[in-house]
């Protein structure tokens, strides 16, 4: 059995998943966005990445970034040492593509602010 607090509202439901016959089981939900997100965590646990990359041409500067899409949870550790081994020089804007296809995810990291 797995355990997970829910994040898909503010009651922050404490999850227990369990496989049972062959079939995924959650229980504790109060809600049935709370039983696909113990689903989901359980089978194929996602996350969203933010972090920084460096501005080469920018003294003491990082810009922020965050990725267009959920990478799956392990993969996350390769896709940040990609992030963190990646700098772009200025001017950027916010949206722009930073690294397309993070470690073949098929999601791409994006700027989030426009740097002049």
């Amino acid at each position: 059995m797995a355990e997970y607090t829910c994040i898909v509202c503010p009651l922050s439901c404490q999850l227990a998943v369990s496989e049972e016959n062959g079939e995924v089981v959650v229980k504790g939900n109060g809600c049935k966005r709370g039983e696909a997100h113990g689903k989901n965590e359980y089978l194929n646990p996602m996350r969203m990445i933010t972090s920084t990359v460096v501005i080469a041409n920018r003294e003491e500067k990082r810009l922020a970034v965050i990725s267009r899409g959920e990478v799956p949870k392990k993969m996350v550790p390769e896709c940040l040492e990609e992030i963190y081994r990646t700098a772009v020089e200025a001017p950027v804007s916010c949206g722009d593509v930073i690294i397309k296809d993070v470690c073949h995810t098929g999601v791409d990291i994006v700027s989030t602010v426009t740097i002049e």
